[in-house]
């Protein structure tokens, strides 16, 4: 899909570098409708990790670009996004979850090669019981993570790499090229 003209082409070459990366067969990724006033330029992915049939986590992420830059930013670009995925439930109140959950963010974009400043975001916990007519399993837990960041430049397939190993860490996948083998039961 070509850009429309008159787009900046630090922008252009950001989006160009995100479409060109190719992920993993578990994880399903499509360009949805990006957010429309948070920046003048703006791009979004949607994606879910799959187990079987089951959509194990799932995440959005947006690039915005203001060719003015923002303060916050301390940049002209800014990747934000959003991650969530059922835990189990003996993890939901693990006290260290927060900080792995944000320790794989920052390790991915580091093992990546993705160069980037002035990063923030929460790691969320929650449990939630269903009551009455919402029918379902009766507790669940759940992780997110909400984050944003600086690109140091408009390469962007090392940080959306990135965000592909967060969400497969997210959901619980072995890395890429691991077999996790079931246990054997013995008589």
């Amino acid at each position: 899909m070509a850009e429309p003209t008159g787009v900046p082409e630090t922008f252009a070459r950001a989006v160009a570098s995100l479409r060109s990366v190719r992920v993993r067969n578990d994880i399903l990724l499509e360009e949805i409708p990006p957010p429309q006033r948070l920046a003048p330029y703006s791009f979004a992915l949607g994606a879910s990790v799959l187990r079987g049939d089951d959509d194990v986590a799932t995440g959005r992420l947006v690039l915005l670009h203001d060719p003015a830059g923002q303060d916050a930013w301390d940049g002209t670009l800014r990747i934000v996004t959003f991650v969530t995925a059922e835990l189990e439930p003996e993890m939901a109140g693990d006290p260290m979850l927060a900080p792995v959950g944000w320790s794989w963010l920052v390790d991915a974009l580091t093992g990546h090669g993705a160069r980037y400043t002035a990063a923030g975001g929460t790691v969320t916990q929650t449990t939630s019981t269903r009551f009455g007519d919402l029918a379902g399993p009766p507790d669940t837990s759940d992780v997110e993570l909400r984050a944003s960041w600086t690109p140091l430049d408009d390469q962007l397939a090392p940080h959306l790499e990135a965000w592909c190993t967060l969400l497969a860490s997210t959901a619980g996948l072995p890395p890429p090229g691991i077999t996790v083998l079931a246990a054997s039961r013995r008589s």
